[in-house]
């Protein structure tokens, strides 16, 4: 069974190590729906109810699942030509550690710096224009307060967006999609665009999919919606899903959610449920071309495990020069960074 911890020559994950992964890798649809009838069976002990359950899945994900995007397609997407030689690097936010994120001056300065593409937030303002913002809210990145959802385009324009970054990009606006798309086609950057909003399940993806790759977020009501809404509205746009394990139980640096014995319990084995659902039904489900995972819980195997679904590994965020070589000259995969300068705070 592949691990999905780092080999021993890797750079040593945060503390407090988190426990291994149970990942039911196995091959066949028939074993991993039996696996699912198996389980079941021994929560409900209705071998009816089982059997149901199994067989509705599965009738579910073989007719609704799309069918991935041609490799040569996504190959193009993923894998585009590094002016270095070495692996394609992604700019997280823009790169929000050398520029104010998810801006255009974040855009502007990832490209200058080597970056192959940028990873985008894509929320809405309040009457619909589709904005670059993470946070629910512009208090952290902006000099304004309040939910994104609740400004006007308007009034979120008149924002400085500069935020720690107001030494060299002071007076940078919050840009609308338009803006972002055209400053990345004009230095030939791929977009990994995360789309926060629910509404945007509505929003077709831009036309010009060649540079787009649009992330499926780890909810299930982002899963049902995002993903399925946007290769019905273009089959041929690239998806990909996002996983940290143990998502649900354990904060980014390891430590529980909650202090309850039976919490832990209850989000540990919703966690073991989600990550075999990643591995087993969402991905075919969704037609994905690549999946996002946390830097501490990508290996040799683990990318080889994608690799023989036709599934590319991208690793975040990394942040250190240790962890770059790493991913540059042992796994050789795509990587997300904060930084394309320097090394820098690890994003968890």
């Amino acid at each position: 069974t592949p691990r999905t911890d780092l080999l021993s020559s890797s750079p040593p994950p945060p503390p407090p190590p988190l426990p291994p992964v149970a990942m039911l890798q196995v091959g066949d649809e028939a074993l991993d729906f039996s696996v699912l009838f198996l389980l079941v069976f021994g929560l409900s002990r209705s071998a009816a109810g089982s059997s149901l359950l199994t067989a509705s899945l599965y009738v579910f994900v073989v007719m609704f699942r799309f069918p991935p995007v041609p490799a040569d397609r996504a190959g193009r997407v993923l894998r585009p030509r590094s002016l270095s030689g070495g692996v394609p690097v992604v700019a997280h936010r823009g790169g929000g550690h050398d520029a104010p994120e998810n801006t255009v001056a974040a855009i502007r300065e990832a490209s200058r710096n080597g970056a192959t593409g940028v990873e985008l937030d894509l929320s809405f303002s309040s009457d619909g224009v589709p904005v670059l913002m993470h946070d629910e809210t512009v208090d952290r990145t902006t000099n304004g307060s309040g939910p994104v959802s609740k400004l006007q385009f308007v009034q979120l324009r008149r924002l400085d967006a500069s935020a720690r970054h107001r030494d060299r990009f002071s007076g940078e606006k919050v840009p609308t999609l338009q803006e972002a798309v055209q400053e990345c086609i004009k230095h030939q950057m791929v977009i990994f665009f995360d789309v926060k909003a629910a509404s945007a399940a509505s929003f077709p993806p831009p036309r010009n999919e060649s540079i787009f790759v649009f992330l499926i977020p780890p909810i299930l009501l982002g899963l049902t919606l995002v993903g399925p809404q946007m290769r019905q509205t273009d089959p041929s746009v690239v998806t990909a899903l996002t996983h940290r394990p143990w998502r649900l139980s354990r904060f980014g640096d390891g430590t529980p959610r909650t202090l309850s014995t039976w919490g832990q319990l209850w989000t540990g084995l919703l966690d073991i449920l989600l990550d075999w659902a990643h591995h087993h039904i969402l991905w075919k489900l969704c037609g994905i071309s690549a999946i996002l995972v946390q830097k501490d819980f990508i290996s040799h195997d683990y990318v080889q495990y994608w690799a023989e679904r036709g599934v590319e590994v991208v690793g975040w965020t990394v942040n250190t020069a240790v962890e770059k070589d790493y991913y540059q000259n042992v796994l050789k995969i795509s990587y997300i960074t904060d930084s394309l300068l320097e090394d820098c705070d690890p994003h968890l």
